[in-house]
Formats: C-alpha cells, sequence, structure tokens
C-alpha cells in the first residue's frame, strides 16, 4: 500500500488493535464520498472523496497513486495535469475494481490495517438493485485481497430509512426518495422493509446540478473560467441554491426584473486588487520633464557636433597627406616611382588623384559646401564612356553593343548622382529649418511652441481632408448619390479621368469594327502616360505630408504634452479600453439558483429524457404489489427525503405539491427530511451493524468458495432485526 496524502487527508487510526475482532467494520461506499468507521459509533471515522488520481513525478517519472482531493502542494514535485481523477463508479454501480482497490487500500490503511489482512467482519453499502456481477466482484475483492471473515452488504437509502425510523421522524410505511450524487432512487417500505421490487431510479443527482451550474457560469463569465473549478462552484450550488415552488412564475419574476428578483440575487466577489491611481502631472513636472529632454537634446547636438568636427579634422588631415604625397611625386624620379609608390600603398598617381577628389568631395559635403564636378572627374568620365559621341554609322557591331552599354551605365550614373545630390539639398535644407526654429525658439520659446501647434492642427486637418477625399470622392448634394455609394469614376481626379478618356477614345476610333489598337508601337504611349503617378495636380503634392512628419517630430522633441495622433484605417474601430473595476470581478447568480436544482424534478432540461423526483414516488405507488388496505396512504404519509442532493431549501415542500397533484383529493402526504442526509446512511449501517443478530446477516469467506455466485444472487439483507 503505497500511496501520498495531501495535508488534507485524514490521520491513520492508532486503535485498531485495541478493537476487538467481532467489532465489525461499516463503509458506506457513495459515488462522492467514500466512508468508513467502526459499528456502534456515530461518526465515521475517515471521510474521502472517492476518486483516485495517478500523475508521474516531474523528475523521476514515476507514477504515484493519490486518493482523494490532492494537496496543491504536491503540484511542486508531480505533473497533475496530464492525469484527471478517475472513479470506480458508472453512475452509482462500481465497475472499475482496480480503482476500487485502490480506494480500499488506503481507505483500510487509514483504519490503522496493518499489512493486507482485515480480520473483522464488512458491511458495505451499495446501490438498490444492484447488479450481481458488481456485488461478485466486491466480494470477491474483499475475501481474496483482505482475507475479511464475512460480508455483508445493504442499500444506503435503506439503511438512511430505518435510522430516521428509529428517531420517530418516519414510520414503518414509507417512501424514501434518495437524490445522491449521479442517480436518485424511490423505495417504498412496507412493513420496515423495502420493496426492490417497485423501486425506480433516475440517473440525475448532484452531479449534474453543479456540472449545470458550471456550464451556466462559463457562458456568462467566460473570462472567470479559470476561477470557476469545480470546488468552487459546488459550494455556490451547496450555499446559494434553492428550489423554486414554482418554476415558470419565478422565471417571470427575474424577467421582469423587480425588487424582489433584485433581492433574490447573490454576488460573489472574486479576488480583486485595485490598480495604482495615477497622479495627474503637474506643470513642475512637465516644465522638469522639459528642461531635462532640452539638456539631453543639447548634449545630443554637443556630441554631433563634435563628431562632425572631428570627421571633418580627420578628412583635412588625409587631404594634406594625399597632396604632400603628389607634392612628393614630382620630386621623385621615373625610374624610383614605383618603389616609393610600393611605400605609400598606392598603386599609381592616378589612384592618389582619384583619392584627392573623393576626400575634397567629401570635406566639402561635411562643411555644407556644393559639391562641383573636377574636370579631371570629367575627363575620367570621357574616358570611361568614350564610344557615347561617335555615330553609329562609324562604329563595328561589336562596338554598337559596347557603346548601348555605356549609355546605360551613363544614364543610370547620372540618375544616382542626381537623386543623391537631392538628397543632400533636401539635408541641408531641413538643418537650415531646423536651425531657423531653434532661433525662433531660443526668441520667444511660448510663442513658437504655440505656432508650431496651431501649424500642426492645419496640416493634419488638411492632409486628411486630402486622403478622405482621394478615398471616398467628393459629396454631392441634391439627388445625386452620397459619398458612400460613390462609383469608380467618382473616386478619379480630373487627370485620371482624362487618362481614361484617351484610352477608350483611342481604342474605338482605331478600331473601326476591327479591334487594332496595340499593333503600332506608338499606341502603348497612352499606357505609359496611365502609368504616371505625378496627376495629383489638384490635390497638391506630398510637401504637406513631410512638413507634417517634421513638424510631429519636433513638437515630441519639446512639448512633453504632446500626444501624436495614431492613424487609423477607416474600416478599423477604435476600441476605448477601460480600466477594470471591482464590479467586472462579479459573479451575479440570479436566476442560476434555482435552475439548476430543477433539473431534479425536470430532467429534460439537460437532455435527460427520464422522470423527476416527484414522478419517481407516483411510479414506486403504482409498481406496488400489494395494494389496499390503505397502504398507499401510509406510504405517501411517510416520505423521506435523504442523500446529499436532499438539502436544497424549498425541495420538501415542491416535492410534496408535486405527489399531491399525483395523488386523490384529500390523500395524507407528508414529506420529511432526514436528520442529516448525507450521514444518516453510515450511522444507520453501523447502528445496524452494532446489533447482536448482524452476524446472522452477514455470509462467511466459506460460504462464499462453497455456494459461489449463485449464493449471492439470491442473497438479500434484512433491514427489520
Amino acid at each position: 500500500m503505497a500511496f501520498i496524502s495531501g495535508s488534507r487527508g485524514p490521520d491513520r487510526q492508532s486503535d485498531y488493535k485495541f478493537i476487538p475482532r467481532s467489532c465489525p467494520i461499516v463503509i458506506d461506499n457513495g459515488a462522492s464520498t467514500f466512508r468508513i468507521g467502526w459499528a456502534g459509533e456515530s461518526e465515521p471515522r475517515i471521510t474521502f472523496r472517492n476518486v483516485v488520481l495517478r500523475p508521474r513525478h516531474k523528475i523521476t517519472g514515476e507514477t504515484v497513486t493519490i486518493v482523494g482531493d490532492h494537496d496543491p502542494a504536491l503540484l511542486k514535485y508531480f505533473d497533475c495535469t496530464r492525469s484527471s481523477h478517475r472513479s470506480a463508479f458508472d453512475s452509482n454501480v462500481v465497475y472499475q475494481f482496480e480503482i476500487m482497490e485502490y480506494i480500499l487500500d488506503y481507505g483500510f490503511e487509514r483504519m490503522g490495517v496493518e499489512g493486507s489482512r482485515v480480520d473483522h467482519p464488512v458491511l458495505i453499502t451499495e446501490c438498490a438493485c444492484n447488479p450481481i456481477q458488481s456485488r461478485s466482484k466486491m466480494a470477491e475483492l474483499l475475501f481474496e485481497n483482505y482475507g475479511v471473515p464475512s460480508v455483508a452488504f445493504g442499500v444506503d437509502a435503506a439503511f438512511s430509512y430505518k435510522y430516521n425510523q428509529r428517531l420517530g421522524i418516519c414510520d414503518r410505511d414509507g417512501l424514501a426518495i434518495c437524490s445522491g450524487f449521479t442517480t436518485s432512487h424511490a423505495i417504498p417500505f412496507v412493513g420496515g422493509e423495502p420493496v426492490l421490487e417497485a423501486c425506480c431510479r433516475t440517473n440525475i443527482g448532484g452531479y449534474h446540478v453543479t456540472d449545470y451550474l458550471k456550464q451556466l457560469l462559463s457562458l456568462k463569465y467566460s473570462n472567470h473560467m479559470s476561477n470557476l473549478s469545480w470546488e468552487k462552484v459546488e459550494g455556490l450550488k451547496m450555499e446559494h441554491g434553492y428550489v423554486a415552488q414554482d418554476y415558470a412564475s419565478e422565471v417571470q419574476l427575474f424577467q421582469t426584473g423587480t425588487k424582489a428578483a433584485e433581492e433574490k440575487t447573490r454576488c460573489w466577489q472574486l479576488p480583486w486588487t485595485p490598480p495604482p491611481t495615477e497622479v495627474p502631472i503637474s506643470e513642475e513636472e512637465i516644465a522638469r520633464k522639459a528642461a531635462i529632454k532640452e539638456k539631453q537634446g543639447q548634449r545630443l547636438r554637443e556630441m554631433a557636433a563634435a563628431k562632425k568636427s572631428s570627421r571633418i579634422s580627420d578628412m583635412e588631415n588625409e587631404l594634406h597627406g594625399l597632396e604632400f604625397l603628389l607634392n612628393e611625386l614630382k620630386t621623385v624620379k621615373e625610374n624610383d616611382i614605383q618603389s616609393f609608390l610600393s611605400q605609400t600603398g598606392y598603386v599609381s598617381k592616378q589612384e592618389i588623384e582619384s583619392a584627392v577628389v573623393r576626400v575634397t568631395q567629401s570635406l566639402r559635403r561635411a562643411k555644407g559646401e556644393p559639391v562641383e564636378v573636377e574636370d579631371k572627374a570629367e575627363a575620367s568620365a570621357a574616358e570611361k564612356y568614350s564610344l557615347i559621341n561617335i555615330p553609329d554609322n562609324m562604329l563595328s557591331p561589336d562596338q554598337q553593343k559596347e557603346k548601348k552599354r555605356q549609355l546605360l551605365i551613363k544614364t543610370t550614373t547620372e540618375g544616382r548622382q542626381r537623386a543623391k545630390q537631392k538628397r543632400f539639398e533636401e539635408e541641408l535644407e531641413r538643418e537650415r529649418k531646423n536651425q531657423e526654429d531653434e532661433e525662433k525658439r531660443l526668441e520667444n520659446p511660448e510663442l513658437y511652441l504655440e505656432e508650431l501647434r496651431t501649424k500642426h492642427r492645419e496640416l493634419s486637418e488638411k492632409v486628411e481632408q486630402r486622403k478622405r477625399l482621394k478615398t471616398n470622392g467628393p459629396r454631392t448634394n441634391g439627388n445625386q448619390n452620397l459619398s458612400s455609394s460613390v462609383g469608380r469614376g467618382e473616386r478619379l481626379n480630373a487627370a485620371q479621368k482624362e487618362r481614361m478618356r484617351l484610352l477608350t477614345t483611342a481604342a474605338y476610333d482605331r478600331g473601326k469594327g476591327e479591334d487594332t489598337f496595340g499593333i503600332k508601337e506608338e499606341d502603348w504611349q497612352l499606357y505609359k502616360l496611365m502609368s504616371k503617378d505625378n496627376d495629383d495636380d489638384d490635390e497638391g503634392p506630398d510637401d504637406d505630408e513631410a512638413e507634417l512628419v517634421r513638424i510631429t517630430s519636433r513638437l515630441q522633441d519639446i512639448d512633453p504634452a504632446f500626444i501624436p495622433k495614431v492613424e487609423s484605417s477607416s474600416y478599423q474601430t477604435v476600441t476605448h479600453i477601460r480600466p477594470l473595476t471591482k464590479e467586472d470581478f462579479q459573479i451575479t447568480i440570479g436566476v442560476e439558483r434555482f435552475r439548476c436544482p430543477e433539473i431534479l424534478f425536470q430532467p429534460n432540461m439537460v437532455g435527460i429524457d427520464q422522470a423527476g423526483l416527484d414522478e419517481m414516488a407516483g411510479i414506486s405507488i403504482q409498481r406496488l404489489p400489494l395494494k389496499g388496505d390503505g397502504v398507499e396512504d401510509r406510504i405517501t404519509h411517510s416520505i423521506l427525503l435523504t442523500g446529499g442532493s436532499c438539502i436544497f431549501p424549498g425541495i420538501s415542500e415542491r416535492l410534496e405539491a408535486g405527489i399531491r397533484k399525483m395523488r386523490p383529493f384529500e390523500s395524507p402526504i407528508r414529506v420529511v427530511r432526514a436528520s442529516d442526509p448525507v450521514l444518516d446512511a453510515w450511522r444507520g449501517a453501523a447502528a445496524y451493524a452494532a446489533s447482536d443478530q448482524f452476524l446472522l446477516q452477514t455470509f462467511s469467506r466459506q460460504d462464499y468458495y462453497e455456494k459461489g455466485e449463485e449464493w449471492l444472487r439470491r442473497y438479500r439483507l434484512r433491514y427489520t432485526i
């Protein structure tokens, strides 16, 4: 017997050796809870959940067995996510005896049994009309594995009824309605003995009520599913659930939302930590941040200026060194030039001159001076592209191909140089504007900031209006369509419309009944015209957008309170996220309080096409083999509610009203609840096992070996001793 018990597990009993061997062990083997103790006592010694979990150790990979609810502290050492709780029951019938063996091992070990042999008689409860196969396997398990001397089987609802009969709550003739974890039974009693031939069963119980409540709350509060564990929902059901006397009128009460419905609504507060309150930034803080940002900006500008000065100084030194080499090269004799160049790292005089040109141009760019094309560079370009200015009739075919290649290279190079020069000029213009802005800001910072904000607002409105017109087209008045229904033509500007007209007219006029447009090479010039994008004459160039970007960047640098606007598509919706409050972590339970227990009377609400508790009572009474002599009235006068699912408030009144509808007028109907619907089954079994005649109701291990399963089929416990 190797088990792991958490901090919530029951303690091991120490008085097992002092208990006489004739004292029976009483086991209430319920589908939800396993209870075990000694006969004659009022409380069970050991109580735990009737499930088994078999996780693996995170390091060693060894599989261990955890019986009952595991301690959350075990998650540090065992992987409990890949295994789930397993029960030995299918509804309320034991069919997984491997799991049942783990549970019995744990129960006997907690009782103090040394080894695997139990020397005491055992009384174990079972469901009504338990299949003979399940009873036979249970007897085999107790006799073969534990060596018990004798065993007795009894119905848990019958023990609860007999216990409450001794307390004077119910009579000898009556009806026991037991609503358990997964099933509900109705068992009539005549002369103190259960009439099992007339019992009725429905596959509905407390498990289904909790599962239904968990489903409703998970759909209603999907963002809190992690907090809606089975144990939490079970607690909510037991604390707030009740049975409505009239389900339809109760639902109508919550639909109208009256004050009575608000009074019946319960609220469950989940753990919630309020977010820290944000203190508004004061003007002094804004000024302090602006001063820090200005100081950082000034430091960056000084670093950039120092880096630029150092770079200019390095290029001037390099240029002086190259000019010195050229001057020294003039004094060197022709025969000594190669040896002199080998010491400098240059191959030829032309390479030194090219380096001088390159460094000179870089130095002028760094100083902000215009870069002029040197005559030497022009001469080298003329040598490089020597075939461009020569007519084609004076060149051979190979030279003509070379001429085309040189022309392509020259065009590409000149384009790159023009683009580079343009970027350089734009950079100089930006620096000039930034210098002017800095001068204006230093003269009057407040006025400069206000002007910058005004200009930013005007440019933003202008750019947004242009984008809106370009996307949706202009709105029209009168009977014409608005921008919400503009067509392709209404979205085009004037230049685009003109190009479309040229293309369609040319194709129509050129064809004359036959589509010949595109045969001639000049026809394709129209397509080149169509592909041009610089047609936004009516919309203006993109200078406004560039200026808006520059001003936005400038405001971010000097204005701490400036927040740039985030552009969003017209098809996107801006979601405003509000901070979570205490009310967002509250779970409200209103109609669910009585809607979930209602499935005990209407199982079809969860897709189970069977009878409810009130209908089960009527069916059991109809199935009685002996009728007459007022036995039906005596039974309805003593209806006992027992089981864990019978503790809902209002269930007795609702059951009485339902049975009264099925019985004749003025029939005596009395519905009572057990003194303890949860523990009375074990207490009744413990009191029954403590009597002197209990051993006459058991069968021994020798009887089991001699008579076998057929004798178990005829075995029936008598509850009246």
